[in-house]
């Protein structure tokens, strides 16, 4: 098989080679048909998430084939199709898992940081964590909705009916919530780069009622914001975006530091939370969403050795949409 590797932080992928892999009790082993990159991806590289284990394999938004099944395993079959999100495992006992809040598990493992992910041509999943996939989405378009869309769609939850919600950072997540919530008969109000006229278009193009800069307030007070930009400045800029009594959710991994800002903003019984990791209850209820919905999926796709000029054109604000891996090419 072939990897791309983390062996330092801060360092580029490296393609290797290496042996194939085979499913111990409980997993599954699959061909990587396409993996999407995430910004946590980047988070990764960079040093900045806490507990990565190296060398290791990124990637966590895993479509595969199904090539074997480990001892144990039901409800897989060879041949089918699966997708396999952040989530990896979790201990089942912690206090957060016996409150049935698993996404808070104290010993979970999450694919990309502590087991290996999808940028390769094979990869192994406990089939627990492994979800089926609409089969009306390509693999392509499948793979960006088992991040950006369950965290997107934890991060809308979080934010209630919300009748008038804000979108920070217009970019994997977002371009899938807007859609969520314009279904919903919900107001989408898109903040992008200060500049970015492409990301405007793109965002009303997909439903937003208004699309403006981050650094602008929209022309109505919003029930809710979602801030999925990894900039902590914007969370004072969306409190004072929001009504007395509304929410402002941070759907982030990662942020950089919050500034101080004045009480006034906050007060009022404006609600400031955070949205951390993903449960298999929520992949069940997206996917049964995404199925009806039938979201456009924006991606741009790149070959499996090309992985560290899809890291760079993400963090450089390139991309409109996902970048995919084509982990067959």
């Amino acid at each position: 098989m072939r990897a791309c590797v983390l062996e330092r932080e801060g360092e580029a992928l490296r393609l290797r080679e290496r042996p194939g892999l085979a499913p111990a009790a409980g997993e599954l082993h699959l061909a990587v048909l396409a993996c999407a990159v995430c910004r946590t991806d980047l988070h990764l590289i960079d040093g900045e998430l806490a507990g990565t284990t190296l060398p290791r394999v990124p990637g966590h938004e895993i479509v595969g084939r199904v090539l074997a099944l480990g001892a144990g395993v039901k409800g897989w079959q060879v041949g089918d199709r699966a997708g396999v999100p952040w989530l990896a495992w979790t201990c089942g006992e912690c206090e957060p898992c016996r409150r049935g809040e698993e996404n808070l598990c104290t010993r979970a493992k999450f694919t990309g940081q502590h087991v290996d992910g999808g940028f390769a041509t094979e990869a192994i999943a406990d089939a627990r964590f492994a979800v089926p996939l609409p089969e009306h989405y390509s693999d392509e378009q499948a793979a960006p909705l088992l991040c950006a869309g369950l965290i997107g769609w934890r991060a809308l939850k979080a934010a209630g009916p919300a009748p008038r919600l804000g979108l920070y950072g217009f970019g994997a997540a977002a371009h899938l919530v807007a859609q969520l919530a314009h279904a919903r008969a919900q107001e989408c109000f898109a903040f992008v780069r200060p500049g970015d006229a492409a990301a405007a278009d793109f965002a009303r193009s997909l439903g937003a009622v208004w699309a403006g800069g981050s650094d602008e307030r929209p022309p109505q007070s919003l029930d809710a914001a979602i801030i999925f930009a990894p900039v902590g400045a914007l969370v004072p800029q969306a409190l004072r975006a929001v009504r007395p009594g509304g929410t402002v959710i941070c759907a982030g991994i990662h942020m950089s530091d919050i500034p101080a800002f004045p009480y006034q903003i906050l007060w009022g019984e404006r609600v400031l939370r955070s949205v951390a990791n993903l449960t298999r209850r929520d992949a069940r209820e997206f996917f049964e969403v995404a199925a009806r919905t039938r979201l456009h999926v924006s991606t741009v796709r790149y070959a499996l050795a090309d992985a560290n000029q899809a890291v760079s054109d993400l963090r450089a604000g390139r991309i409109s949409g996902t970048a995919v891996l084509d982990c067959l090419g």
